[in-house]
């Protein structure tokens, strides 16, 4: 079976069966968690300079910015798994 590819922006795809959460960037934890992403290189900013709108955390524990509304992508991923039902 063929991995479901979510678009998360600018052409930037991601495998939805292995995303954690789907975050917004505006509380300190949140922030948190992308500097200490940062620090240990697993973070992943596909924003192409915009302002990140939202967080995606995946199962290896990546950290993956968007400049995409946190309620698009998950918009994005019910339609997704819902095709794939089908």
């Amino acid at each position: 079976m063929e991995p479901l590819l979510l678009n998360i922006g600018f052409g930037n795809t991601i495998v939805a069966d292995k995303i954690v959460a789907i975050l917004s960037p505006n509380s300190s934890p949140m922030k948190r968690v992308k500097d200490e992403a940062k620090e240990e290189k697993r973070l992943i900013d596909v924003t192409h300079g915009r302002k990140t709108r939202a967080i995606i955390i995946m199962e290896s524990n990546h950290v993956i910015l968007s400049s995409i509304q946190p309620e698009t992508v998950s918009q994005r991923f019910e339609s997704l798994v819902k095709k794939e039902e089908e």
